[in-house]
């Protein structure tokens, strides 16, 4: 062992000399001395070499980033490479090197574009950085021992490079939609904000109109994210609400003896006219008929009161790097309140100076444009009613229902779900004949009325008559044969 004694205040070892260390501290074994002389002279073979790289701050893609590698040595140069590593350190890519024996510098990226450029003999610049440059380099460099002149001595240094990505695409659609509208029962209504292509994972938040929304977030069960609002009606149901004993009576009174609520000022449209104007006149084709709205009235159920909000949010990685968020807004549904609601999803990103912004208008739809064709529908033609449009920005999606009026439609069905209605080889008696689409969302309904108008088809009467004629022909042969078979059997008798 060696005996030393802690040096006084203001005192310095030099290091340079074993001699100046065994006199200020004290005595050494031989073999302690041996030691020291042998790693002393091993040091003035070798030399010294050390590395450090500088740390990186978090980059945005498409942005240049400059790997410096900084290293201090009084050898002899061999080489500086830099590597990026990946797979969790097990493999190493080259990416530049920098050969000092012969002054040159090389990249070793597959594409060969030299994407990385050396500004020094130690530093690189990487232009345009993507997603995929994110993770750890290395920056090895050798220099010759000073011994033998032919083997190398390495040493490294390390730097994470952290590139961010902001978010590319953001969009906010309603959960289980298409959906019907309920007059009398409360529903859950849930609006889902989707955000791609944000690395780190961005944070999302809902305003209404404007103002930031308070919520209560909830934690959303795996096998509940396909549910719809089914986690939140886990979390709180709806609450029961005593309906308005005044519209409890009315509909009940207005239920046919099945038990269902009949459709109201609808099964027999009016043309309303003002005084001084003519009645408008059918077109060739089609009649249109005023909608009817049935989305007017509402039960005294519905609260005036603000809706509590429910948030939840899964994030789930993509291959790429980039993590896809999506947010739910889930709350008691109220027509009157939240009709023409502007509700907006808004993301923040490190990566972006200002939020990312999406938003929608909760709208029931209004005056639906219906389109026929062919415009002269004739026998046997193939009829296609087609919804084309709203007065007004719909959302969410509607859903559209069919039926005719005082009868079933041609196929024998009671109703017929989509936005078009198509009618196969029409028959003469369906000319007259009244067609209702509703179009109703969670919002509210909508009905409108088409008259289908039904023309003779010139193709098919002419078939007709030529086989009329042809079997009068046929019958002609026979009335003369029975004839002479009268008169035979008259001058017989």
């Amino acid at each position: 062992m060696v005996g030393i004694t802690r040096p006084r205040p203001g005192e310095h070892v030099n290091a340079n000399g074993v001699w100046d260390l065994l006199q200020n501290k004290g005595k050494m074994t031989v073999f302690s001395l041996c030691l020291l002389l042998c790693a002393d002279l091993l040091d003035l073979a070798v030399g010294y070499l050390t590395v450090t790289i500088e740390p990186l701050p978090p980059v945005v893609v498409g942005e240049t980033v400059t790997l410096k590698c900084n290293f201090k040595t009084d050898g002899r140069l061999r080489e500086i490479v830099w590597y990026r590593v990946t797979d969790g350190g097990t493999i190493k890519q080259k990416i530049f090197t920098y050969d000092a024996m012969f002054n040159t510098n090389y990249s070793h990226m597959e594409d060969y574009r030299r994407r990385e450029d050396l500004v020094y003999q130690s530093t690189v610049r990487l232009p345009e950085v993507r997603i995929l440059d994110n993770g750890p380099y290395e920056c090895h460099v050798g220099i010759y021992d000073r011994a033998t002149r032919e083997k190398v001595v390495l040493a490294s240094g390390n730097v994470f490079l952290t590139v961010m990505s902001p978010p590319n695409n953001i969009s906010v659609v309603a959960e289980n939609t298409p959906a019907p509208f309920s007059r009398y029962q409360a529903q859950n209504f849930t609006l889902l904000c989707t955000a791609k292509g944000g690395k780190p994972a961005p944070s999302v938040y809902f305003k209404r109109d404007g103002e930031l929304i308070e919520v209560i977030s909830y934690t959303q069960a795996s096998g509940e994210q396909d549910g719809g609002s089914a986690g939140v009606r886990g979390a709180r149901p709806l609450i029961s609400r005593d309906l308005d004993d005044t519209k409890l009576q009315r509909s009940l009174s207005l239920m046919d003896p099945e038990g269902h609520v009949p459709r109201q000022y609808t099964d027999s449209p009016q043309r309303v006219h003002t005084q001084g104007q003519r009645a408008h006149e059918p077109s060739p084709a089609t009649e249109v008929i005023p909608e009817t709205v049935v989305s007017r009235e509402f039960p005294r159920w519905v609260h005036s009161t603000d809706p509590l909000y429910y948030f939840s949010h899964t994030s789930v990685p993509q291959s790429d790097g980039s993590v896809v968020v999506q947010a739910r807004l889930t709350w008691t549904l109220n027509p009157q309140l939240d009709n023409d609601a502007l509700f907006s999803c808004e993301v923040k990103h490190p990566a972006l100076s200002m939020p990312m912004q999406t938003e929608v208008t909760l709208a029931a739809p209004k005056g639906p444009k219906l389109s026929m064709s062919p415009t002269r529908a004739k026998v046997g033609d193939t009829v296609r009613i087609t919804v084309q449009g709203f007065q007004n920005e719909v959302f969410p999606e509607p859903l559209f229902t069919w039926t005719r009026v005082g009868g079933r439609l041609l196929d024998g069905s009671t109703e017929r779900d989509g936005k078009e209605l198509v009618l196969e080889r029409v028959p003469a008696e369906l000319n007259g004949s009244m067609y209702r689409c509703t179009a109703q969302n969670p919002l509210g309904s909508t009905d409108t009325h088409t008259r289908l108008i039904v023309f003779e088809n010139p193709s098919m009467m002419k078939n007709t008559q030529s086989q009329n004629n042809g079997a009068s022909c046929v019958d002609i042969p026979g009335l003369t044969w029975m004839a002479l078979v009268l008169t035979v059997t008259v001058e017989l008798t």
